[in-house]
């Protein structure tokens, strides 16, 4: 891929250490790494020693803390290109001008864990976008999940407090399944749609490459007129939007829990490359008050049925990071970073993030320059009379920094709004100082039914059992109580079933008389591909080679991801095999293929242990030749392919789940 002009930015701050003589950060030269300079072969180390110092010192503070939430994360670079001028809505350029690549960055977490814990446990999805516009950075800090726990900023704190392991304990780690988060659930009922959510399969996504993303808020496009429009944001991933079942996620947290990341990292090395559609919702003003919930409430969805998403543009990744810490870590998103054309509403938890993310980066980049790290730092010139401070990076010359002022003919100087200046929408604002909340907030109930009502079957058993699992381990049973009581306001049937499962009493409310569903949120109604897909071929080292490699071959040219897996290392013919079944593990693939079998019995057990595994887990399952005989019992279920047929195991691969079998 050729590069853009973020990555020549940065080209400046790459360094190879290869090859190189060793110096301080000073640029002095080291004569020796190994020994500390003593008095005396067995004195004290000697205060004067500055290399012992500089090194010691700077590995002590190699660690900046980690981000209270959305820790653990992976990101990548990229670029956006736009399909369709937006210039009626917005006077934002680069969703302007469709000759434009706009060079993206793209940080991906879960939000609830520590730095070191697991990826596939069911948490939200942090979607963070740095957009590195000609207008200044543009961040859209988006989740998975179109909606949050809460209606106001005030309130984030508590809710993070609830959700982290409990303070007494420090348990359990990067799950919601405990006592405080469904205390703090039950109490705070606005978070009902967004607890939907959760427990669906969105909270155990296949992949970030597999996963929607939201700008969750409503935001403001406002166009060379002035003229505003309210919007929502969405990505849509190119390969649709799937997820795992929940005892795969659990098995492979322990398998690889880098699960993620080693997908979206290899991916991108393969040049399978990641791609999102960016979509919108725009409502014009005078609309504001026709929905019977709150456009500006977080905890709800405009149905795509009533306001359709527009697709406007593409975002491919297409380079992994150089360097983690650099990059990944010391990235700095702010819903606060927008570009004219982009603004903001009374959205009261938007708000709140207008001005804890600013303080978050504060305490965790060392000062107010975080801007300056590389990873941050637009690709168009800044010039202000901002000064020192930690980490300062800028060598201001002249003696002014301040405005107005004489010395410097009063510049750096403002822009107008023609000249390209930020001008914030001038919305009417009256009304008396209250700290309360409008009515127009106070149906926490009805979205989650819709939420419940436009699931599949199959996805209302899973929440149904996400819900039994989660308060099933909560320890105080009038937590359990409330809990249960809480969701009958959304369905009395799925309340019933989590008061059976966890010991409560059965509900006696009449649930929702709201019927309305909206399809655009199955993820059952998603498109399904077979690109990229990775499938397991077992084969016996002594199997038809021609068979194997034609097999392959055939599955390559579908769009397949293929690891030949054996019981040892080596080759079969000309091809690798790629692990055994002592390196990776069933749970890691989205099918199981058994080429050729073997007469030995261990051989014959692995091979079982796959196949079951997969077929429990209601993936493609197939088998030629002398295999074939391993899939007798399973014959004549949706997705088990006996036949040996090449493009029949790939429509059962492309399918994601065979939900339909007898397990």
């Amino acid at each position: 891929m050729g590069k853009n002009r973020k990555d020549e930015q940065l080209e400046q701050f790459r360094v190879d250490d290869r090859n190189k003589k060793m110096t301080t950060n000073q640029g002095v030269k080291v004569s020796e790494d190994e020994f500390s300079l003593k008095a005396g072969l067995r004195g004290p180390t000697l205060m004067e020693d500055f290399h012992f110092r500089e090194k010691m010192t700077h590995f002590d503070h190699e660690r900046i803390p980690e981000r209270v939430v959305h820790a653990r994360g992976f990101a990548a670079h990229g670029e956006f290109e736009l399909y369709e001028s937006m210039e009626q809505y917005t006077k934002a350029g680069f969703l302007c001008d469709t000759s434009m690549k706009t060079p993206v960055f793209v940080r991906f977490s879960t939000v609830v864990g520590s730095k070191g814990s697991a990826e596939t446990v069911r948490d939200v999805r942090g979607f963070a976008t740095k957009f590195y516009t000609q207008e200044g950075n543009y961040d859209l800090v988006g989740n998975n999940m179109p909606v949050f726990f809460i209606q106001d900023a005030i309130k984030f704190p508590d809710l993070v407090h609830a959700i982290k392991p409990e303070p007494h304990n420090e348990m359990p780690q990067a799950s919601s399944a405990h006592d405080t988060f469904w205390d703090f659930v039950a109490n705070n009922q606005e978070s009902a749609h967004m607890i939907m959510w959760l427990m669906s399969d969105r909270g155990i996504p296949r992949s970030f490459r597999m996963m929607e993303g939201f700008g969750v808020h409503t935001f403001r496009f406002v166009n060379a007129k002035g003229i505003a429009h309210f919007v929502k944001f969405h990505w849509k991933p190119v390969l649709g939007a799937h997820s795992l079942v929940w005892d795969e996620a659990q098995k492979i947290s322990g398998k690889d829990p880098d699960f993620h990341r080693r997908d979206l990292y290899d991916s991108i090395e393969s040049e399978d490359f990641p791609e999102y559609e960016l979509g919108v919702q725009i409502l014009a003003e005078a609309d504001e008050f026709t929905f019977d919930f709150d456009v500006l409430d977080a905890t709800k969805i405009w149905p795509e049925e009533d306001v359709p998403v527009k697709i406007i543009g593409k975002m491919t990744l297409n380079r992994n990071v150089d360097n983690v810490f650099a990059e990944t870590e010391q990235v700095a998103f702010h819903t606060g970073h927008v570009v004219p054309g982009i603004d903001f509403t009374n959205d009261p938890l938007l708000q709140g993030r207008l001005f804890s993310y600013t303080d978050t980066q504060l305490i965790r980049l060392g000062g107010p320059n975080f801007h300056e790290i590389p990873i941050n730092q637009p690709v168009c010139p800044f010039h202000n009379n901002q000064r020192d401070g930690y980490n300062r990076m800028t060598i201001n010359k002249g003696p002014v920094s301040y405005h107005n002022n004489f010395l410097a003919s009063n510049t750096p100087a403002t822009s107008s709004p023609e000249e390209g200046g930020f001008e914030h929408y001038q919305e009417k604002v009256e009304g008396r100082i209250v700290r309360n909340r409008s009515d127009s907030f106070k149906d926490h109930f009805s979205q989650a039914t819709l939420f419940w009502n436009s699931m599949s079957n199959v996805e209302k058993e899973h929440i149904a059992e996400a819900f039994c699992f989660e308060i099933g381990k909560v320890k105080n049973k009038s937590v359990k109580q409330q809990s249960v009581d809480m969701f009958a306001n959304v369905n009395l049937e799925l309340a019933k079933v989590i008061a059976d499962s966890v010991g409560a009493n059965p509900p006696t409310s009449s649930g929702s008389a709201i019927t309305k569903a909206s399809p655009a949120l199955s993820q059952e109604n998603m498109v399904k591909k077979p690109s990229t897909r990775k499938v397991a071929v077992i084969a016996n080292r002594n199997g038809d080679v021609n068979q194997l490699g034609k097999v392959v071959q055939e599955f390559k040219d579908s769009g397949l991801k293929v690891e030949i897996v054996s019981d040892k290392l080596g080759n079969i013919g000309t091809l690798p095999i790629a692990q055994t079944f002592i390196t990776t593990d069933p749970v890691l693939y989205d099918a199981i293929y058994v080429a050729s079998m073997s007469d030995d019995k261990k051989f014959k057990k692995e091979c079982n242990r796959y196949v079951m595994e997969a077929f429990n887990h209601y993936k493609a399952i197939g088998a030629t030749l002398n295999a074939v005989s391993i899939l007798e019992a399973k014959k004549g279920n949706p997705g088990v392919v006996n036949s040996g047929e090449v493009p029949a195991f790939v429509d059962a691969v492309t399918a994601h789940r065979h939900w339909n079998r007898e397990i």
